[in-house]
């Protein structure tokens, strides 16, 4: 089957049943498999490929029923435009662009008006409406504790359950609204494609992120491979990049990888800026936050700081050639995984600090080998996936393929 047949246009408009395979692909019919670098052959041919090697699952803290069914239904009517309005409405309404500064986006007319950076999430709580009552959380005592940490895995666009998923952990109050207190939340990158709400899932990211901060907590973001795509897909459109898979383009890349045309057009230049400014790295309580289960980032610096230093400065000067490059190596996966894969892990957490990797991008039932269900049922994914001799934690519960999409307290 080709990605054409994988992904003819836009796909899921709703959030209903899902059956498609979720690796990235490459334009013209290829599969992009990550080739051997630096580590025994073995480490792709191992039989853990198949197989569970060893790791552990966390049933005892994730039953296998999920959502909390209440929450479940309510969010599964959710106005997907009220979490745009709610973004803007919310004492959350950005600010007047930067001069000069305008989205590029093939066939697409510009704004009416400039649409201005939003607060980021370093940034003090945001200003209410004029004549609504404003009480802020309690500043933290001096020697008070950091609140809990969350990671969240990709999401893909699916913004019901995400709304779910955060309601039933507390994180947020039936309106969809910051309710976790001074808690720490990591996303692990991917918010759009294959689903059929990206945009909504920055927004509703962008609005907990501002909510966060007035908290005394905070609400960030990674950047995954599908945000380079998604990204490149507006500034490059269908201009040619140098591919291994033959001349190719973002845009061709974006499609065959479940890009929605109506994530494109509502895409706006408050959306641009924040995207492009999330970190490629995160450290965490030596939790060391990836998106990619890749040793990608090595190629881009020896700390964190000159990795993301190194993918900002190229999102922001760099040709298409060079974004496409790193896309390409972002796209990369399962280099923790067989006899090699500790190897892996230890090389990044040597480099960059942490005694534990969390990732995205791999969903688990590829990671285990359990895609495909001999009952035709679709994959249980009670949890986190832990392996390589422990040291990494994968949360990409599949999702866009009625996996999981998860929400895990860290440490586990």
């Amino acid at each position: 089957m080709t990605p054409e047949d994988r992904f003819p246009g836009p796909e899921h408009p709703d959030s209903g049943p899902r059956h498609q395979p979720d690796l990235d692909v490459l334009p013209y019919g290829t599969y992009y498999e990550p080739e051997p670098t630096g580590y025994a052959e073995a480490a792709y041919e191992s039989e853990t490929y198949s197989g569970y090697g060893g790791a552990r699952w966390l049933e005892q803290h994730w039953p296998a029923g999920g959502h909390d069914p209440q929450a479940q239904a309510q969010h599964g009517q959710h106005d997907h435009q009220a979490q745009a309005q709610a973004a803007q409405h919310g004492g959350h309404a950005p600010q007047a662009a930067h001069p000069g500064y305008e989205p590029t986006l093939p066939d697409r007319p510009s704004p009416a008006h400039d649409l201005d950076d939003p607060p980021t999430i370093e940034l003090g709580p945001p200003l209410p409406e004029p004549g609504a009552p404003y009480h802020p959380y309690p500043a933290p005592a001096p020697n008070e504790p950091p609140g809990p940490l969350y990671v969240v895995g990709d999401v893909h666009g699916y913004l019901d359950e995400l709304l779910a998923e955060l309601r039933h952990q507390g994180l947020i109050d039936a309106d969809g609204h910051w309710a976790a207190g001074r808690s720490r939340i990591w996303f692990l990158g991917d918010f759009t494609d294959r689903g059929p709400d990206g945009i909504g899932v920055i927004d509703l990211v962008m609005q907990l992120a501002a909510e966060a901060a007035a908290a005394g907590g905070y609400c960030r973001a990674l950047m995954g491979n599908h945000e380079l795509l998604f990204l490149g897909a507006a500034k490059y459109g269908d201009e040619p990049v140098q591919s291994t898979a033959g001349t190719a383009s973002f845009l061709a890349a974006w499609r065959l990888n479940g890009g929605q045309q109506h994530d494109l057009e509502r895409l706006e230049a408050h959306h641009i800026s924040w995207l492009s400014r999330l970190p490629a790295i995160g450290l965490e309580d030596g939790h060391l936050l990836l998106h990619s289960d890749t040793t990608a980032y090595l190629e881009y610096g020896d700390s964190i700081a000159e990795v993301n230093d190194a993918v900002h400065d190229l999102l922001a000067d760099e040709g298409v050639d060079e974004w496409w490059d790193c896309f390409r190596r972002f796209t990369k996966r399962f280099a923790f995984r067989g006899d090699a894969g500790p190897m892996a892990v230890h090389e990044l957490l040597d480099t960059y600090g942490g005694t534990r990797i969390v990732h995205g991008h791999s969903p688990i039932p590829y990671l285990t080998g359990a895609v495909h269900a001999d009952d035709g049922q679709p994959p249980h994914i009670p949890g986190p996936y832990v392996y390589a001799d422990d040291l990494a934690v994968a949360m990409d519960g599949g999702v866009t393929m009625e996996g999981r999409l998860l929400i895990a307290r860290l440490p586990i």
